[in-house]
């Protein structure tokens, strides 16, 4: 993360993300696969680190071979052709700049978290008589209905693996594209860590 300033002075925090140049490894159409969609290529990858398959996957489009593969869903066929590298002028867009993008990521992992830290728990009362549970989550069972027994329901915030899933922060300000480097600077955080992979496309909520 950086900041950048307007006109006025005003700060703003962002995130400098690496998009591109990405390779149109595959086409799906709706005749062969039921469904619009591309898969695209991003990064090369040395061919003694790669497998044949993705070797000979990559030649048919005649570019080399790439470390990592996203199918990207299409609501409507497009115009793209394989082979053909994709950029970050396409948030420029032909019918005017893309403004907000929603971004993709795997969340950093934080191992085993009690109920506090993974779902923001208050805890028990720090007064006397409360002996080495002040941290504790509490009954769990109490919530069960009439003739279900005391099973734990499906759903219940429990202390347990926290992070290392797939979070997708919506409608991000997209303040700035340099198409020679291949950045966007997008206000505020994306999960994941440095280095991290994202996938970053045009907000659906907002234009």
């Amino acid at each position: 993360m950086t900041r950048i300033y307007d006109g006025d002075g005003v700060v703003t925090p962002v995130t400098v993300v690496q998009a591109g140049p990405c390779t149109v490894m595959q086409i799906r159409t709706p005749e062969r696969d039921g469904y619009h969609a591309v898969q695209l290529g991003f990064e090369d990858a040395k061919p003694h680190r790669s497998t044949k398959p993705l070797i000979g996957h990559a030649a048919v489009v005649g570019t080399g071979p790439k470390r990592i593969h996203r199918e990207v869903r299409l609501g409507e066929p497009d115009d793209l052709k394989l082979g053909e590298v994709l950029s970050v002028a396409q948030f420029e867009g032909e019918d005017g700049p893309i403004h907000y993008v929603d971004v993709c990521g795997i969340s950093k992992g934080c191992g085993f978290a009690g109920v506090m830290k993974r779902h923001g728990f208050g805890g028990k009362e720090a007064s006397h008589g409360t002996e080495r549970k002040h941290r504790s989550a509490g009954s769990i069972g109490g919530s069960a209905s009439l003739g279900c027994g005391r099973s734990v329901k499906k759903g219940k915030r429990m202390a347990g693996h926290m992070g290392n899933v797939r979070v997708t922060t919506r409608n991000q300000r997209l303040m700035a594209v340099d198409k020679d480097n291949n950045l966007l600077l997008i206000k505020g955080s994306v999960p994941g860590p440095n280095g991290g992979l994202l996938l970053v496309r045009q907000a659906k909520c907002k234009g």
